[in-house]
């Protein structure tokens, strides 16, 4: 083979090969429905979820900015994804990162973090208004230490990233026949961005955002109320608080997923499609479901698959867990 074919295809560096992932036709939903229903695989990024982008857009935004230089160190608290894509961006270009995240996150994305080289500082589980939340953990240290705060909930960076990538590769890739786009909101980063990309290409875009039990984001979105009822074996998403990423951007409706239905389908995209999609997927895929049936057959509707499966084998595929808590069981394990 030539060497043109090579360079065609090559990326230049792990930056690079960040985004530009497929999307997937979801066949069982789109058949139950009359409508296709696309996943965009952003458990293909070289990190294994779309917090690739998000670390990214934060640490090139850091380094136009003039804040991060050679030799420097990022902090910041998370639900493990944007830790890993924040520290695979830093190994790549210089940095160290210290990421806090709280000591209940799956073990899977503990393990990968230590094994990736980050500094890891697990704190114990506390909601947002305690001083002890991982969130303000990560930004006192950032403050003691001089260190960058990656911020990723309240910095703009982060949807700008999918402002400028992932809504654009959405609307390139259904050629501009996008009907419906929901995720779930933990920075609200990507579903912020997404919204104004293609609100920019086609007002009439319908932006919904899934939301799982426990998290107040739903009812900010139906009657701007912030209570929190239930709870959720999902990780990274879902708010008490509105980030500033969700600040002045268009959501035109929200649906309330429980672990139930979002298990159901991320077990039937595996085992019929296969599919390896983790929590978040699931409140994805059960949310434009719902919303393709509300809009009648013929629409496109694009959902994100956040990361793999395999992120959550110790819950999701934890029998006795998953018993424990009452929900289903994949059936070919059982």
């Amino acid at each position: 083979m030539s060497a043109s074919y090579f360079s065609h295809r090559a990326s230049e560096d792990l930056a690079a090969a960040i985004g530009n992932t497929p999307l997937i036709k979801l066949r069982r939903a789109s058949e139950a429905t009359g409508c296709t229903i696309l996943g965009k695989a952003e458990f293909m990024n070289p990190g294994g979820s779309v917090k690739d982008r998000a670390g990214l857009g934060i640490i090139l935004d850091a380094e136009r900015r003039g804040v991060l230089k050679p030799g420097g160190v990022v902090v910041e608290g998370t639900a493990g994804n944007t830790g890993i894509g924040l520290t695979l961006v830093g190994n790549a270009r210089g940095y160290r990162c210290i990421i806090v995240m709280p000591e209940t996150q799956s073990r899977e994305k503990i393990e990968f973090l230590r094994m990736i080289g980050a500094d890891l500082r697990l704190v114990p589980a506390k909601p947002y208004r305690d001083p002890g939340n991982y969130v303000h953990v990560s930004r006192r240290m950032a403050e003691e230490t001089g260190a960058v705060w990656a911020n990723q909930f309240d910095n703009l960076a982060n949807r700008e990233a999918h402002r400028a990538t992932t809504g654009p590769e959405i609307w390139d890739q259904t050629a501009g026949k996008v009907d419906a786009f929901t995720c779930a909101a933990g920075t609200g980063g990507t579903l912020a961005g997404v919204s104004l990309a293609l609100k920019a290409k086609n007002p009439k875009v319908k932006i919904v955002l899934a939301d799982p039990e426990g998290s107040a984001l739903y009812g900010w979105v139906k009657s701007n109320d912030l209570t929190v009822t239930g709870s959720s074996i999902t990780e990274g998403i879902g708010q008490s608080r509105v980030p500033e990423n969700l600040n002045d951007v268009a959501i035109d409706d929200a649906v309330k997923i429980q672990d139930p239905e979002a298990l159901e389908h991320i077990y039937e995209v595996l085992i019929l499609e296969g599919l390896s999609v983790g929590t978040s997927s699931g409140i994805n895929i059960a949310a434009a479901v719902r919303v393709a049936k509300d809009l009648g057959p013929g629409h496109t509707i694009v959902t994100i698959l956040a990361d793999g499966g395999a992120r959550y084998a110790s819950k999701l595929f934890n029998l006795e867990f998953l018993r424990e808590k009452g929900l289903p069981v994949p059936s070919w394990m059982a």
